[in-house]
Formats: C-alpha cells, sequence, structure tokens
C-alpha cells in the first residue's frame, strides 16, 4: 500500500495502470475518520476491481462558514492502519493547496439536484462535493467509483454528473450501513455524547414508522413526513431541520404515493450535532443502483 500526496504521482499511477496493466480501478471516495460504512466500499471494490484507491481528503469546498471543517476528525495515521487489513492499493492524502491550486477558480454545479433538502440547509455544500469528485475523477479515472446510500441526495447529484460530463466511471451505490441502535454510520457520530447518541436513535425510529405505516396502506405523502416528525420532535434532545418524502431519483417532492420508489430523507440536530439519514419506499421499482457514461 502506497500514500500518495502529489495529483500528478497520482495521476501518473493510474495512467501506467490503465495503459500498461490493462487493470480496472476502484475509487472510493472519503474525508477519513472511517468508519465500517467506509469500509463497507472498501470491500466491494476491492471484490470488483483489480487496483483500490481510497481517498482521504477533508474537502473545504464543501463546509459552509459556519460549520465544522477546523474541527472535523482527521488522523490519517489511523485510517491507513485501518486499511492496512483490507488489502487496498494506494492512498490518495492531498494537502488541500494540491486539490485546489493557487489561483483556483472553477467550480461545478449540477442544478436542481443540488437545490433542495441539503442544499437548502448547507448553501454550496453540494457545489463543493461535485468539485472535488470531479477533480479527482480527472486525476485518477477509476472504472468504478463508490459511494453510500446514507448520503442519498449526494448519490443522485454524482451519477448525474458523471453522466452530464460523461466521465468513463461507473458509480456504485451501497446500502447505508448502521450501528445496532439503527443509527447511520457517520464520522460525525464522533460528536455525540453517550447521552445523544443514545438519543439519535430516534432518527431510525422515526423512518421505521414511517414504513411501517406505509406498509400499512397509508399513501399520503404529508402524512408519513408527519409520522417522522411528530416522532422525532418527542425526542427532547433532537432538532428535526427537515423531512421530505421524494422521487428516489429525481427528488421531486411527493404529494400522494403511487408505484415509484420513494425517498424519505430527515436532517436532524441531536444537541449540536447535525445528522441525516434516509430509506427507500418501494425499493423494488428502483433501477439499477449504478451509471456511468456508457450506460
Amino acid at each position: 500500500m502506497e500514500i500518495i500526496n502529489r495529483r500528478k504521482r497520482m495521476s501518473s499511477v493510474a495512467r501506467k495502470i490503465r495503459r500498461e496493466q490493462d487493470k480496472t480501478i476502484g475509487l472510493v471516495p472519503t474525508m477519513g475518520a472511517l468508519h465500517e460504512g467506509h469500509l463497507s466500499l472498501v470491500k466491494e471494490a476491492r471484490q470488483m476491481c483489480d487496483i483500490v484507491v481510497v481517498s482521504v481528503f477533508v474537502n473545504p469546498v464543501q463546509f459552509g462558514p459556519s460549520e465544522d471543517y477546523a474541527h472535523y476528525p482527521r488522523d490519517l495515521t489511523t485510517d491507513t492502519a485501518v486499511l492496512t487489513d483490507y488489502n487496498i492499493d494506494y492512498i490518495f492524502a492531498p494537502p488541500v493547496e494540491e486539490v485546489y491550486p493557487k489561483g483556483y477558480s472553477t467550480y461545478v454545479n449540477v442544478e436542481g439536484l443540488s437545490n433542495q433538502l441539503e442544499g437548502v440547509s448547507r448553501p454550496g455544500h453540494f457545489r463543493g462535493v461535485a468539485t472535488v469528485i470531479t477533480v479527482f475523477l480527472n486525476i485518477i479515472r477509476p472504472d468504478f467509483a463508490f459511494f453510500g446510500q446514507k448520503d442519498a441526495q449526494q448519490a443522485l447529484i454524482i451519477k448525474r454528473l458523471v453522466r452530464d460530463l460523461a466521465f468513463d466511471t461507473e458509480v456504485v451505490v451501497l446500502p447505508t450501513v448502521r450501528e445496532d441502535s439503527g443509527l447511520a454510520m457517520s464520522s460525525r457520530n464522533a460528536y455525540l455524547s453517550a447521552e445523544e447518541h443514545e438519543a439519535a436513535r430516534v432518527i431510525h425510529q422515526a423512518l421505521m414508522r414511517a414504513r411501517e405505516s406505509y406498509k400499512a396502506g397509508e399513501r399520503s405523502a404529508g402524512r408519513l413526513a408527519e409520522t417522522v416528525r411528530t416522532t422525532i420532535e418527542a425526542e427532547p434532545r433532537a432538532r428535526l431541520d427537515y423531512v421530505s418524502v421524494a422521487d428516489a431519483e429525481t427528488l421531486e417532492k411527493l404529494d400522494k404515493l403511487d408505484e415509484q420508489a420513494v425517498l424519505l430523507v430527515v436532517g436532524v440536530y441531536i444537541g449540536k450535532t447535525r445528522l441525516i439519514d434516509n430509506i427507500v419506499i418501494n425499493s423494488g421499482t428502483l433501477k439499477k443502483s449504478s451509471t456511468s457514461a456508457k450506460a
């Protein structure tokens, strides 16, 4: 396993793999603070690809001025030790100036999908995500890139980005990995106190109550959202930012649920920590959960 810090070196290595070795490359983009959710992506990449690259980069462009960029957990030594057990080939861990050189002025914005849900609560966030992913896809040119369903809106945006800009990369989206309590794995879970961690269980509980209501025949998006809202508001340490019931592929808000797959997504503050989660209802109607410019 080699740690690469320079974009030219990473680009050169990836080019040699593609042209001289004719091997497939899988990219797992992360911001570090690795947990089982990330590792599920690494395992899948290892199974599908000849060469696996894990990027570790806390992207300043996707953080707002009042967000936690300065305090976001960073420990490349620990992340490297964790990845040693997963037989990956390269860690791409560039400093900020390698990704955004002096005078950098080009940004990528996926219109429409970026202006909803998280895009409202975190203006500019997805511009930062789309930009850094574009840079990494250009540097590495992976055959496959792996993302988690926990960040459902992000995954949809990256799929659209890959399609619209004709990247020759297939986007693979894997299921959310959860703790025993149902809480979605997240690097930000480390911010929670023991009491807050217990309170955070309410997020998944709220989503599951809505799913059960759907299974019992409820088809009103408003009533499903209200089930989530009242469940979360019953927890004193929780504060709901938003709940949305939307088409799982377009994020179009729904009034009445028909046969399409539905994304039920929430943003919730537990104390000062903001967490997101989602479930897909009627997921059997979803199209294959990967995309590429070749598709």
